[in-house]
Formats: structure tokens, sequence, C-alpha cells
């Protein structure tokens, strides 16, 4: 196995929604071991610590919650994914969705800098691809796809320097999308793979075709794992349950797919909130299917004390 210099950066953004809990994220997963665990694997780890949001003088919004926090929180995780980049592979620490609007901007600037095209893997039961304009609810965390891949009505915030097309964006494990988000994401050509099409043909496939696409371009992987990607039976702890996610045999598999394509660069962790979960249970499976990324095999795998 390749050993990795790894850099957790923590992100404990909490601006992208008004249910509150997810800044205690980063620390959640040091608490639970992440560390250790990549450690153990034989990679280099170096926590950098905490993130902290630029200061940002613009006004607040009537509708937009939060939008100075999260305008802040863009510019300053986009520096920080492309200062980590130089020194290793990224992992970072959240936070909620909307950290994703830096990490994944400054992977992308990143990845141009090298000369290869960066794909996003999105691991989610929603396909966050709202609009400043569409939002419902004024919560930036169900904005991010749309910002990074250059989508209008951003204005407030610094346009992304290397968009991401959105063909190449690939969402596995859906169950809650608007039907606007929907179509526009589905003439745009990004590959959805919603919970039927996984009963139905696995999970593997969608995610082997898509892992073929970045490979075919060669391309750098950005994986973004939300904690609401996996059935709340077994992740309690995130604000936006969604009944029939994925099992944990199947997120498992997803993560040792990933580490044998070997096309991974970057990784969010994101919208795991320790207030509402249970003995730790959400922080600990969120670790162990990071070691799974990074290589730790089946049947290593520790037995779980609650």
């Amino acid at each position: 196995m390749d050993k990795k210099s790894l850099i957790l950066v923590g992100a404990p953004m909490d601006s992208g929604k008004r249910r509150q809990g997810c800044r205690m994220g980063p620390d959640a997963y040091r608490v639970a071991g992440l560390g250790q665990a990549l450690r153990d694997l034989g990679h280099e780890v170096d926590d950098v610590g905490d993130t902290v949001p630029d200061p940002v003088e613009i006004p607040s919004h009537e509708h937009l919650y939060a939008l100075p926090e999260c305008v802040g929180w863009t510019q300053a995780l986009g520096r920080a994914a492309q200062n980590s980049a130089v020194r290793g592979m990224p992992i970072f620490m959240g936070g909620d969705h909307a950290l994703s609007m830096g990490t994944v901007s400054g992977m992308a600037a990143y990845a141009s800098k090298i000369g290869r095209p960066l794909f996003v893997l999105w691991l989610d039961a929603h396909s966050d691809f709202h609009t400043p304009d569409s939002t419902s609810s004024g919560n930036l965390h169900g904005t991010p796809v749309a910002y990074f891949t250059g989508q209008s009505g951003f204005e407030a915030f610094p346009a992304p320097a290397v968009p991401v097309p959105t063909d190449r964006v690939g969402m596995i494990g859906l169950r809650s999308v608007d039907l606007e988000e929907r179509t526009i994401l589905e003439q745009a050509r990004a590959m959805l793979a919603d919970m039927r099409t996984i009963d139905e043909h696995g999970i593997k496939a969608p995610l082997i075709a898509f892992l073929d696409k970045v490979r075919t371009a060669n391309g750098i992987l950005h994986v973004s794992l939300d904690v609401d990607f996996l059935d709340p039976a077994i992740a309690p702890a995130v604000g936006t349950t969604v009944p029939g996610g994925a099992t944990e045999r199947e997120a498992h598999l997803v993560m040792e797919l990933l580490h044998e394509s070997g096309l991974v660069c970057s990784l969010d962790l994101v919208e795991l909130n320790p207030f509402l979960d249970e003995r730790g249970r959400t922080a600990k499976l969120m670790v162990d299917l990071a070691a799974s990324l990074m290589g730790r095999r089946i049947f290593d795998r520790p037995t779980r004390s609650f």
C-alpha cells in the first residue's frame, strides 16, 4: 500500500444552516481517533488545527442565513485547500456542507496548477444544487455544488477561479432532490445514482463507471462524504436525516473501491453533529470509513465498543 502524507484540516463551520452543532465535528473526529487510525495504516498524518473564517465586511442578507460568515469560510478554506494539497492529501473535518464551497474550489485551482482536471464524488442524500436565488430555506449548505460548478446567483462570493464542469460531478446516494435541481443536473450530464438505482444495480456499478471516466480524463478526485449519505439507523448524528440511506457495508465498499482506484486527492467529512450522536457511534463510523478509503482492508477492521 502506498504511504501518503495526510493533512487533517479542521473546518468547524456552522454557518451553512440554522441548526447548530457541526462546529464540534472536528474535535469529535479527533476524539474518535481519526489521526491514529490513519497512522496505524502507515501514513504520515499532520493535524494542522482548525481553520478560521476570513473577516468579511458585507451586509447580512434578509433571507440567506449567515451570508458574511459563509463567504469568509469559503475564502479561508479555499486557501487552506491549496496550501494543504501541495504538501499531501487534505482531509477536511467538518463542519456543515457549505464548507465544500471552499474546499472544492480550492482543490479545483490546485488541479489546474498541476495540469489535471478535478472530478467530484458527492456522497449525499441531497444534491446541494440550489443557488442563493432558489433556496427556500436560506441555508447555504444546500448550495455548494451550484457554487463550485459556476452557477449564477453567488455574486457575494469570490468567483471560483476554476469552476468544475457539472459533467465532472458524480452523485451517489440521492434520495431527497428538488425537481428544479434534478432537471438542471440531468441536462448538465452529472452522474446521478439515487437509492433506487443502487437497489436495482448495486452501489458498485455507478461508482466504477464514474471512476473510469476520471481515469480516462487523467483526472484527480475530490470525495465529499456527508453523514446523511448513510442510513440514519447507523449514523444518527446529522440534522438532515433521510431514511433509506447506504448501509455500513455499502459505504465501506465505496471506500474500498475508491482506495483501489488510486484517484482520490482530497476528502470532506461533513455534517457530523456530535450533539445528536449516540455515544460517538457516528463519529466512529466516519473514522472507520476514512480508514477504509486510506487502505484498511475488510479483515483488518477493529471490533467496535460503545
